[in-house]
Parts: C-alpha cells; structure tokens; sequence
C-alpha cells in the first residue's frame, strides 16, 4: 500500500512539474490564460474587443530568444485587438532594441501600450527609445484612447506605482468623457492603495510567486496584500476588477514550479442591463 502511495505522490509532483516547464510549450509560455470582463460600461463597438497582456518579460532570463520567436509567433495567431505590456522588460540596454523590435511584427488594430516596472527606471532612456522605434506607446502617467467604431475607452499607464503621483490619480479619475477605463500598473498593490475608480487593472510583479507548493504555499508573493493579489482575476475592497499575471520570464533564479508563465487574453464584453 505504501508503494502505490508512494508512486501516486511522485506522479503527481512529475505532473506538476511538467505543467509548471514553459519550454514545453509551444507558445514560449506555459499556458495562455483566459478571462472575460463583462460590464454595461463598455461602449458597443467595443463589445468582443480582446487584448492581450504581457509582464515581467526579464528578457533574457528564463525567457530566451529561442522563446521570444514562439510567444511573437503566438500574439500573431491571437490577434488581439491591442497589446498591453506590464513592465520588467531587459536587465541592460543592449536587450531592450531586440526585444521590443520583435514585436513589431505582431498586428494590432487598436495599437501596443506600455509602461515601466521597477526594474526599468535606471534603463528608461533606452526602453523608451526601442520602445519608440517598433511602436509601443510608452505611458507614463498618461492616458491614451483607443478608438473603435466611433466609440473610445481609456487606458491609463502608471508611471511608478510604488509611489503614485498626486498627478496620476487625477488622470485616472477624470479621464475624458467618464470613459471606459483600463489602468496598466506594474504591480498590483496600486489598485488597493489609491483606490482609483476604473473599470479594470491590469499588473504584473509577482510572477505568481514563481515558486510554489501546489498553490498552497508561495515563499515569496511581491505584494504586501498577501495572497490577495498574488496571481490570477481578483478585486479590491472597493470591488474594481484586478487581473494580476504571472509573467513570462524569472527574476533572482530561473526557476519557475507550480506558477506557469503565461500570455494573458482578455475578451470585454458588453453587459446589457434591463431597464
């Protein structure tokens, strides 16, 4: 009985194993996440809008060049109608034109939007200028409309999110129009701490932990939230909707187990309310 017991257990951590191994993937990560956000604030045309959200690349680190082709190649087939990027991108400048030309293959009716993690700021000249070079539009503390259909929705991107500016709160609460609002913050915890009223927060920092025991147990969680907003589609006190990824690449060691890099997709719905 101890034997089959014994077997069963290492199955399983072999399974997990292999389900936390990106480079088995052929996406270059190791799972495309899904999630919908349904609200009756969403303009019309925007119904069926998707995009898709990236964070904490650390290109490269775990995530390789060979890797790099496979997740372009992936946003390709998606086709999302924007693309969102969360931050951490190169640890030094000769990476930063590579990385960010890569993308600029990838079609996108509704544009690539970006802003910085905390492992960008001393690199920001040159991330901004690659950035630049294959039309990723930086914001930093700045807001950006998407157009589509005659209708429009905002997206705001933080600058520093560990100490938010008097000037980016204004920005997200008066944005043009009480527009549809998408808030692009490197780590989740801004969310909770200003409290800013938008329609959805997309962060990244965390990795999900990057290690963990069957999601039981996260050694090191990058927030101050705990568990709250470690990983996955949550919210905050006030109810506003915070999708926080687990990220593409690793940060301190190159080891990733129980918390799968992933490409995150989300489709916007327009809920229609009964009067």
């Amino acid at each position: 009985m101890k034997g089959i017991i014994s077997r069963l257990v290492l199955s399983a951590a072999f399974v997990l194993l292999i389900s936390s191994c990106a480079t088995l993937s052929g996406n270059g990560v190791g799972r495309i996440k899904h999630y919908t956000i349904e609200s009756d604030r969403l303009p019309a045309s925007f119904d069926g809008f998707t995009a898709a959200f990236l964070s904490d690349l650390h290109f490269p680190s775990k995530f390789t060049p060979k890797r790099l082709q496979k997740v372009v190649a992936a946003l390709s087939h998606l086709a999302p109608d924007a693309i969102f990027m969360g931050g951490d991108y190169v640890p030094s400048p000769q990476y930063a034109q590579l990385l960010f030309s890569s993308f600029s293959s990838v079609e996108t009716a509704c544009g690539k939007y970006a802003v910085l993690g905390n492992h960008d700021y001393r690199l920001r000249d040159s991330v901004a200028v690659a950035m630049e070079r294959s039309g990723v539009r930086l914001l930093a503390d700045e807001v950006s409309y998407l157009q589509r259909g005659g209708d429009s929705i905002a997206v705001v991107g933080v600058y520093n999110p560990f100490k938010p500016s008097a000037a980016v709160r204004q920005l997200a609460t008066g944005v043009q129009g009480d527009c549809f609002t998408i808030i692009l913050s490197h780590t989740p915890d801004f969310a909770q701490d200003t409290r800013v009223p938008c329609e959805l927060v997309l962060a990244g920092h965390t990795h999900g932990g990057q290690v963990s025991l069957l999601g039981l147990y996260t050694p090191v969680k990058n927030t101050k939230y705990g568990a709250r907003f470690l990983r996955g589609l949550n919210s905050t006190t006030d109810g506003v909707p915070v999708i926080t990824t687990n990220g593409v690449g690793t940060s301190r060691r190159k080891l990733r187990f129980c918390v799968p890099s992933e490409i995150v997709v989300i489709t916007f719905k327009r809920m229609c309310v009964d009067k």
